[in-house]
């Protein structure tokens, strides 16, 4: 039984139809719907005719949406935000030949991020990072990750989540802060794979996470990254210290990835175009969910599509995120990632948009407290200038958010931003 509206709001939101993500395969639309807020989370959601009195008794604060579509706010579950640097010479490599791993076995890819990461301060990272922030704020974004695994040292990996942590301590976002210190073999250790990873697991994971400023593992288990074997000796730490892990799998090979990953229960296993069916069912029995990144394989223009229709058949969730990152998709723009899920990938809008909120919110482990407009999870809503919530998957290169609440705390954008 769904527990009883308050007898007051703090605030209530009138005139709107709202896309509750609840339905399995579809939007959980509400026509003519009304959102009471108390305390930051959402106290009644329902037709407005449905409210338990006159809104001037529920309320001193009634807003009216003109007709807008709220949906639960968008949740980037998959972001290299933290970063200095530019990549945008290696975009110009490979559109004349030039391979990813070519590029990264000449010290470039990850390591020229890495160099730049190093050599710049933590005012420099956080106001970079704040910048990339907002402009996914202000497109509807309330929740997201980001990853360390641009330092690959603990000074710079520690800097990198310490932005994180401000950053999501001054705006109020709910961000995730992941350790990458598996992303890359850095130039001091070359040949010298597992003694780097040593230090990943016996220093630099240990203090960080003393530190608090951990909140999940990762890591790059890929023929030009780190081997299952290695993968699994950071797992292993990482769950020494009661932290999730989650996986880069199965982008450019199949490494068996994400049939490790699922050993450990994992989060989530993410890009994932080699997968193959064991490794989807191992997924599935798991409770696993699939990031899919279509702005990566459309950067490096793959051509091995993830197995959308093998997911469906075992019932994994699909989560989609920008993996914004100075490399391989260097992208800000999450209905844009929307429109990709469907045109390249031949998901269904209803899943992409899903994708974005309740199995995004699954690929954190944080779809208690937001992903879905339900009762009880926090008042995390974005408000759109459309006319279905189909129509976000369908148009690109323009921005119908107007506005989000954030834990109930509204926040108006103007046309344009």
């Amino acid at each position: 039984m769904a527990p009883a509206a308050p007898a007051h709001f703090d605030s209530l939101w009138l005139n709107l139809d709202a896309a509750t993500m609840t339905e399995d395969g579809g939007y959980g639309i509400i026509e003519d719907a009304a959102i009471g807020i108390k305390d930051g989370k959402i106290a009644f959601i329902g037709p407005a005719d449905e409210l338990p009195g006159d809104t001037d008794a529920l309320t001193d604060y009634a807003y009216d949406a003109d007709g807008r579509v709220a949906t639960p706010g968008l949740i980037d579950c998959h972001t290299h935000l933290a970063y200095a640097g530019n990549r945008a010479a290696e975009f110009e490599q490979r559109l004349q030949g030039v391979s990813y791993e070519e590029i990264a076995k000449k010290g470039g890819g990850i390591l020229s991020t890495v160099a730049a990461t190093r050599e710049a301060d933590e005012e420099e990272i956080g106001e970079k990072t704040l910048a990339r922030l907002t402009a996914l704020f202000q497109q509807g974004v309330t929740t997201l990750e980001i990853k360390s695994g641009y330092g690959l040292d603990l000074e710079t990996e520690r800097k990198l989540l310490t932005v994180a942590t401000i950053l999501r301590d001054e705006t109020g976002l709910r961000i995730q802060r992941t350790f990458l210190g598996a992303h890359a073999l850095p130039p001091e250790y070359k040949g010298k794979a597992d003694d780097y990873i040593t230090l990943v697991c016996d220093e630099m994971l240990p203090a960080l996470a003393e530190e608090g400023l951990i909140d999940a593992v990762d890591a790059f288990c890929e023929h030009i990254g780190f081997s299952t074997g290695q993968t699994a000796r950071v797992f292993d730490a990482a769950q020494k210290l009661g932290l999730p892990v989650k996986l880069h799998a199965e982008q450019l090979s199949n490494q068996h990835g994400a049939a490790l990953a699922a050993k450990y229960k994992a989060l989530s296993a993410d890009h994932l175009e080699y997968l193959d069916e064991d490794g989807v069912k191992a997924m599935a029995q798991a409770g696993m969910t699939a990031v899919l990144l279509p702005g990566a394989y459309y950067y490096l223009r793959e051509t091995q599509l993830p197995p959308v229709d093998l997911l469906r058949k075992h019932k994994v969730p699909m989560a989609i995120a920008t993996d914004h990152n100075p490399g391989t998709s260097p992208v800000l723009a999450p209905i844009l990632m929307l429109n990709m899920a469907c045109t390249l990938f031949r998901m269904t809008p209803a899943e992409a948009l899903a994708g974005m909120t309740r199995n995004a919110a699954r690929a954190l482990g944080w779809q208690a407290d937001c992903g879905t407009l339900e009762l009880g999870k926090s008042a995390d809503v974005a408000l759109w200038d459309i006319d279905h919530p189909r129509d976000l998957a369908y148009r690109f290169g323009h921005n119908p958010c107007r506005g989000v609440l954030l834990a109930g705390e509204w926040h108006a954008f103007e046309e344009g931003h």
